[in-house]
């Protein structure tokens, strides 16, 4: 069994301490979670495999129990049905048993930091077009022109609003009807095998950085933020990109959460060797995560050794990265993967669970290369098998992490 810092043994309730998590049971707190709920979905997915010795194996574990895991990441919560980087999105990852939750970190005008996948998705992700904060966006609501054939748009940035104003918004799926002809209309466009279920006018609660940091420490998850690339020139108002990479570490030094329960992720290579001369603890398990469009961009062993040697530990590809299919047509583990063990790098994956209707779609973006080999829904699973076995990934990130906690528990996955 692979080990690594990332992974860490599946507690039963008893011992949830003795494995540094928060005792949950003992919180009086409504947001605490004494057990872990999957639903029917990765029952759906097992159920839609074709026969074989993997589907027989993961039938076998349908009556669990079924424990918090590591190896399950909450990608932006729990995205697939609830609105990104929300309480509720990240409640709903920790009680589908995510033993890691990603806050996407960015700042406001006040630099601030808060939680949101992009700086400039705010016109996407929340209701801001339609209150009277619309009239400080860096651009403007425009409708669709059906003359030229252009479609309706906006840029709404965190940086555009002050922290107190960021608070009252409310967030929503992120997506947008590109043939709107008002702002109200332009919230719409949620993809149809997701939903607006959860995404009311009560619901969808915005968080700051630092709650976020008390949620889950409250929720008992170890913590994976994300330093996103801001979009407004650096230094921001004499804020720099070391100033930034600094505070949100700091955020957790202050609030007094372990280095071993957070896993800092970039994009940006200047970010991690930053956290590697600055902060060594936090650096242990920052990630490294791969932009690459195609597996022509992806890098060669040659780089990743020099990875492995500036201080990188962990890299985190998307899933596409590390898959290939054989002559017969089964998929198994990419040159890119193995040639990020051969450097001596862990690996986490991005992201199961956010490819829409295997079999129409045949995975889209995130499985290209390998798209002949995804034919029906329960192929979710082949994929995360080989991910988990062949290429030997430390974690996976997940839209839906029920998923990911059953596979993981099944297989007995620290």
């Amino acid at each position: 069994m692979h080990h690594s810092p990332l992974l860490f043994k599946i507690c039963t309730a008893t011992v949830l301490l003795a494995c540094g998590l928060t005792a949950t049971a003992q919180d009086n707190n409504r947001s605490s979670i004494t057990n872990i709920q999957l639903g029917p979905r990765p029952y759906f997915l097992v159920n839609d495999m074709a026969d074989g010795p993997l589907k027989t194996k993961l039938q076998s574990c349908g009556n669990g129990p079924f424990q918090r895991t590591a190896f399950s990441i909450g990608h932006r919560g729990a995205a697939l049905m609830f609105p990104e980087h929300t309480k509720e999105s990240y409640e709903a990852a920790a009680r589908m048993g995510a033993g890691i939750v990603e806050c996407d970190v960015t700042f406001t005008k006040d630099k601030e930091l808060v939680c949101r996948h992009a700086q400039n998705d705010l016109h996407t992700t929340t209701n801001i077009l339609v209150t009277p904060l619309a009239a400080k966006c860096t651009k403007p609501f425009t409708p669709f022109d059906a003359t030229k054939n252009t479609p309706a748009s906006a840029e709404c940035r965190t940086s555009d609003i002050t922290l107190a104003e960021f608070k009252t918004l409310r967030g929503k799926m992120d997506a947008f009807n590109p043939k709107a002809a008002t702002a109200q209309e332009f919230l719409g466009g949620t993809a149809n095998w997701r939903t607006d279920l959860y995404a009311g006018p009560t619901s969808g609660t915005l968080m700051t950085h630092q709650e976020s940091i008390a949620l889950f420490t409250q929720l008992g998850v170890k913590m994976t933020p994300e330093l996103k690339a801001p979009v407004v020139a650096m230094p921001f108002d004499g804020f720099s990109q070391e100033a930034y990479a600094q505070k949100m570490i700091d955020a957790y030094k202050s609030a007094k959460v372990s280095a071993s329960n957070v896993f800092a992720q970039s994009f940006s290579k200047a970010d991690i060797l930053y956290w590697v001369k600055h902060e060594p603890d936090f650096a242990k398990q920052a990630v490294f995560l791969d932009e690459a469009n195609t597996p022509a961009a992806l890098p060669d062993l040659a780089t990743l050794q020099r990875y492995k040697k500036d201080g990188i530990r962990i890299v985190a590809p998307p899933i596409f990265a590390l898959l290939d299919v054989t002559p017969d047509g089964k998929l198994t583990a990419s040159p890119y993967a193995k040639n990020a063990k051969a450097a001596g790098l862990n690996i986490i994956t991005w992201s199961l669970e956010r490819a829409g209707v295997i079999a129409s779609g045949h995975g889209g973006w995130y499985y290209q290369g390998v798209n002949t080999a995804m034919n029906r829904e329960g192929d979710t699973l082949q994929a995360l098998d080989v991910l988990a076995r062949e290429v030997g990934v430390i974690g996976v990130f997940s839209d839906w992490p029920a998923t990911v906690t059953y596979y993981a528990n099944c297989m007995g996955l620290e």
